[in-house]
């Protein structure tokens, strides 16, 4: 049971299966006659493995193939049987013993996986960088069929080569790109894998990315690269973006033409326009809540052409103004707060690093704890970031419990702003909310209802900041709405848009589970007090990311 690749240039993966299955191994074994050497060592059965061999010494060969080229060495590796495995090594098995296609024991382990198999080999003389009539190694393998956890473990203990390239000279990333294997993808960024090899057809990873449309698997590639990989082509001058649109994939190529166009506009925009545009929109919210307000107290509160304002009116304006202040104040605050940046040097012997800092910085080499962890690695950061925590490629940070980034204040809203930002929203509702009543009230006794023009020619100053007010208040309450939901519910903005992504927000019957669910009452009382809502499971099962 192996793979092999077609030559074209749309790659293929065919697998030969031989119907086994680890999982109930010893199942089908009480079903299924064991008749041979090689039956017993895919199933498992070491006694009658033992008593075949015994009792036939003479015509009973452990180093010999089956009538299809196979050896009981292989049939044991594909299913982890370690301890068939070791007594056919030490009954004659040849560990780099090759079949028809060349491939190995070591193949064989990699295409389900199994790490006790390759353990066997590996310390009794196989080679890990051997290769297959295609030029496919152990790693090749492994990336063909997403077993992240060998591939990591016979690269860290065994030192295999995780970007040789095959024969047509495609490396692990370019076939974890094609299978949309994502983690496999992170795991070989983050070992800095290249991006920028084209194999013999001129595709990059991103290409074969884009071939099979998997958005998610391109979204990693191009957020952990350079972004020149967009713009290369391949031997047919298409490039990935190209390549999506002309195989169907369109959320495909609208994400990578998106990226595309992006990064062109980075490279013109240079000098004092680039600065300008890499601030984001937050001048511009600035600007107009101080215009609006300035407004408010010339045109509103110390109008020449209207009456005297009363002491209530009067009251309730300059709170109207205190709490526009206020929202600056705040908007301030989430503008240039560290929104939750996940520190890239945090060292375990620096004791002034906080403890969440400390839980991110490991040796991928040495790391136990990594297995089924992999969307945690941020293959630009480098490091092991928390389970609700994600890469902004626009702040080049991990941000700790990601919300979402926002133009407006041009910065993350994450763990340690968040707070800042939502009484910001609340703010800007409520200085809305008093300063259309405050400007309704004191236009309304000098001018008719339904005298719109002459109001625009009387008081112009007051239409255009109730018209400033209006688009304050339906973006500010929208999100205040929106906020106010999530927390009560202990979700981030991105959680919520992405919930079909992540594991961890699914139970055991694949429907949306929210771990993080500590009831209305105590994921605000958490958020109000704290200043973010609790990252502890409510119930105390096991996340599997």
């Amino acid at each position: 049971m192996m793979a092999s690749s077609s030559s074209s240039s749309s790659p293929e993966i065919e697998i030969v299966s031989d119907s086994n299955d680890p999982a109930n191994s010893s199942e089908k074994a009480n079903r299924i006659d064991i008749i041979d050497v090689y039956t017993a060592s895919a199933y498992g059965d070491l006694q009658k493995l033992k008593s075949f061999v015994e009792q036939d010494k003479d015509r009973v060969s452990l180093s010999t193939p089956d009538g299809n080229g196979y050896y009981a060495l292989q049939w044991a590796a594909l299913n982890n049987f370690a301890d068939i495995m070791l007594y056919i090594i030490d009954h004659g098995g040849d560990v780099n013993a090759a079949d028809n296609t060349k491939q190995t024991a070591l193949h064989w382990a990699a295409v389900r996986g199994s790490i006790a198999a390759a353990d066997v080999l590996l310390l009794n003389g196989a080679r890990v960088e051997a290769s297959d009539m295609n030029g496919f190694r152990a790693v090749h393998v492994a990336a063909q069929y997403g077993q992240t956890s060998l591939l990591n473990h016979i690269v860290a203990k065994y030192g295999a080569d995780f970007d040789a390239p095959d024969n047509e000279g495609r490396s692990p990333l370019h076939w974890a790109a094609y299978k949309g294997f994502t983690d496999t993808v992170r795991l070989l960024l983050f070992r800095d894998a290249s991006q920028e090899r084209q194999d013999k057809q001129g595709c990059t990873p991103l290409h074969w990315g884009a071939l099979t449309g998997n958005v998610e698997t391109c979204a990693v590639l191009v957020h952990a690269g350079t972004k020149e990989e967009l713009m290369v082509k391949d031997n047919a001058g298409v490039t990935p973006a190209q390549l999506a649109s002309d195989k169907g994939h369109q959320h495909v190529a609208l994400f990578l033409s998106n990226a595309q166009r992006a990064y062109a506009k980075s490279r013109e925009e240079k000098g004092l326009i680039g600065r300008l545009s890499g601030i984001g929109y937050a001048p511009i919210l600035f600007s107009i809540v101080c215009i609006s307000t300035i407004l408010f107290i010339n045109s509103v509160m110390f109008a020449p052409n209207l009456p005297k304002i009363t002491a209530v009116l009067g009251l309730w304006g300059w709170t109207a103004v205190s709490s526009a202040l206020a929202a600056l104040v705040m908007f301030h605050r989430c503008s240039s707060k560290d929104p939750g940046y996940i520190s890239k040097s945090a060292k375990l012997s620096d004791h002034h690093i906080k403890e969440e800092d400390q839980l991110v910085k490991f040796d991928i080499n040495n790391f136990s704890g990594l297995t089924g962890n992999w969307s945690q690695l941020c293959p630009t950061c480098k490091i092991l970031r928390p389970v609700r925590s994600k890469h902004c490629p626009i702040c080049k940070h991990c941000i700790d419990q990601f919300d979402h980034h926002c133009p407006w204040i041009s910065n993350c809203v994450g763990k340690r702003n968040k707070w800042d930002f939502f009484v910001f929203l609340c703010l800007g509702t409520l200085t809305s909310i008093l300063a259309a009543f405050v400007s309704i009230e004191r236009i309304r006794t000098v001018t008719p209802w339904g005298g719109l023009q002459l109001m625009i020619v009387n008081h112009p100053g007051v239409v255009a900041l109730l018209g400033m007010d209006a688009l304050i208040f339906i973006a500010s309450t929208t999100l205040t709405i929106i906020q106010a939901s999530q927390i009560g519910r202990n979700l981030t903005t991105n959680e919520v848009a992405n919930a079909g992504r992540y594991t961890y927000l699914r139970g055991p019957d694949g429907k949306f589970r929210n771990p993080y669910n500590r009831g209305f009452r105590k994921n605000c009382t958490d958020f109000l007090i704290h200043g973010h809502t609790s990252d502890a499971p409510h119930h105390k099962q096991h996340l599997h990311i």
